[in-house]
């Protein structure tokens, strides 16, 4: 008898501290990444993006994303390695771009290009990609709009041209 009152107790304290660790374990591996580079597109066109950067093997640039309208997505997961980041992206149905001053290659299709010089030599594009400085934060959004903001990228228009 006293050691089915043992047993019963025993299983009564395990219960809820095996529920506490279940949960636990849930909300730890349910909490999203805090560290990444995003993209946002807050305008009413599919938007393919490209991203270039600093890496270890040299300047990287890497694309296609292509990002329905009024979503997101996650380009860089994890803590952000380089402090600059450049982007370049199209508007896939509109036809205009964001794009900047800084030449980076690019290519028709999915791609990851290693070196920025003589694009057009090794077989892919030139394309003018906005730089953006994180101040070295550990994580950075961008939000491309129709609108132009204060000392930002050029929006996409209609024609395509700036």
């Amino acid at each position: 008898m006293q050691v089915a009152k043992a047993a019963r107790v025993r299983h009564a304290i395990t219960l809820p501290a095996l529920f506490a660790a279940a949960t636990l374990g849930t909300v730890a591996f349910s909490t999203p990444a805090l560290a990444d580079f995003r993209v946002c597109n807050a305008t009413q066109s599919l938007v393919g993006v490209a991203i270039g950067y600093r890496a270890a093997a040299g300047w990287i640039t890497e694309g296609w994303w292509h990002i329905e309208a009024s979503t997101c997505k996650t380009l860089i997961e994890g803590p952000l390695a380089s402090r600059y980041y450049y982007l370049y992206a199209e508007d896939a149905e509109r036809g205009g771009r964001w794009d900047g001053p800084t030449t980076m290659c690019v290519a028709e299709k999915e791609f990851k290009i290693t070196a920025v010089n003589d694009c057009v030599r090794r077989g892919f594009q030139r394309a003018g990609f906005q730089e953006y400085d994180t101040r070295e934060q550990s994580s950075w959004m961008v939000e491309l709009t129709d609108e132009l903001p204060p000392g930002g990228p050029t929006p996409p228009s209609p024609t395509g041209s700036q």
